[in-house]
């Protein structure tokens, strides 16, 4: 009915219409959150996974970006996710980028994506979510607010701060944080913590909250082998930082699209989906080739839209796999037909839990 009725009418809507109203839809379904997922959730032993001390039923959740400011976390989770990640969100509210800031790609079942995180702000947000109980862990990503190009350059000390701020005011309403170190479409998020001193400058401010959520990375896919190793040698001392995650590149990935420049090239944002899987697949296993697997994982997202893509990204070293391109196209009971392809894959192969899987094909 999806692909027949509803996608066909989202699809003559402008892109981020619909997607606004698909996030307000799913805020009126809270009420149906339990009963659907008792339809939709598979509960299997193999899917059961634990990573800093939480527990997630299936290692296939909803990536941040989708339900940006808390609004239809539970419907979401009522769709059989494993977990459900929210925002990035802002110390202070954010409109993000001018529109047009959202364009679909049908030939690369890909988005083209230049929000600049618009969103609450972290105090609203929190308030949103006081008193919500999920049957799923909740992440939170938090980002730098997006002030807009015409800002004043703030110090390194104000960027650190906010960030600092928006962690204290969302932490007791998360299971963890996820920390967004390199959106592509905002101005600080390109380059600011490709800088060492800046990153362990941030590092030493956060560890200061002594923050009770477990805490996730997620940085920039740019930079290749040197970029990760400086990455982990300035987060080692950092006993905090639980694992990471490789964010979309702002650099197009030319080489895998299908669809005529014209809709591409000279657009602003980042490309989400299949054509961004190759280069987070290689950051992906290069970054578990060398962190220490005793302390660290590792979120995967990029082109997942079945369950053989996830399960080849948890053979990569993936512990954790998020999707939300792939929603656009195929709808909301994808997540359904990825995880019970996903239990089939482990049945198939004799793996009894899916975290023996983790890493299998990275030498």
């Amino acid at each position: 009915m999806y692909q027949s009725l509803i996608r066909p009418f989202l699809f003559r809507l402008d892109p981020e219409r619909a997607h606004w109203s698909t996030i307000a839809a799913a805020s009126r379904l809270g009420f149906a959150a339990a009963p659907l997922r008792a339809l939709l959730a598979i509960d299997d032993p193999r899917l059961r996974t634990t990573v800093a001390g939480l527990d997630f039923p299936t290692p296939i959740g909803l990536s941040a970006g989708f339900d940006k400011n808390g609004q239809a976390v539970e419907a979401l989770a009522g769709l059989g996710f494993g977990y459900v990640e929210i925002g990035s969100i802002s110390a202070e509210p954010s409109p993000g980028n001018a529109a047009p800031r959202l364009w679909r790609l049908p030939e690369d079942r890909a988005v083209l994506v230049a929000y600049g995180v618009p969103n609450d702000g972290a105090a609203v947000v929190a308030e949103r979510l006081a008193g919500l109980r999920l049957p799923v862990p909740l992440g939170i990503n938090i980002v730098k607010t997006n002030k807009g190009a015409g800002a004043a350059p703030e110090s390194d000390d104000a960027i650190i701060a906010e960030y600092a701020r928006a962690a204290q005011m969302l932490a007791p309403r998360a299971d963890y944080l996820m920390f967004n170190l390199s959106c592509p479409n905002t101005h600080d998020g390109r380059d600011f913590f490709a800088d060492r001193g800046r990153l362990n400058a941030w590092l030493s401010a956060i560890a200061a909250l002594d923050l009770k959520p477990p805490v996730f990375l997620k940085v920039s896919p740019l930079g290749g082998v040197a970029n990760i190793e400086q990455l982990l040698e300035v987060a080692d001392p950092h006993r905090f930082v639980r694992g990471l995650m490789f964010n979309l590149p702002l650099v197009k990935p030319e080489a895998h699209m299908k669809s005529p420049a014209a809709l591409w090239r000279n657009r602003p944002g980042a490309v989400s989906g299949p054509p961004a899987a190759s280069l987070l697949d290689e950051c992906l296993r290069e970054c578990y080739r060398r962190m220490d697997r005793s302390r660290y994982k590792l979120f995967a997202s990029g082109g997942v839209a079945s369950g053989v893509d996830a399960y080849a990204k948890i053979r990569m070293g993936a512990s954790l796999v998020s999707l939300y391109t792939a929603l656009v196209f195929e709808g909301p009971l994808l997540v359904r037909r990825i995880t019970a392809e996903l239990r089939d894959l482990l049945a198939r192969d004799g793996v009894a839990h899916v975290a023996d899987a983790v890493g299998v094909d990275v030498a």
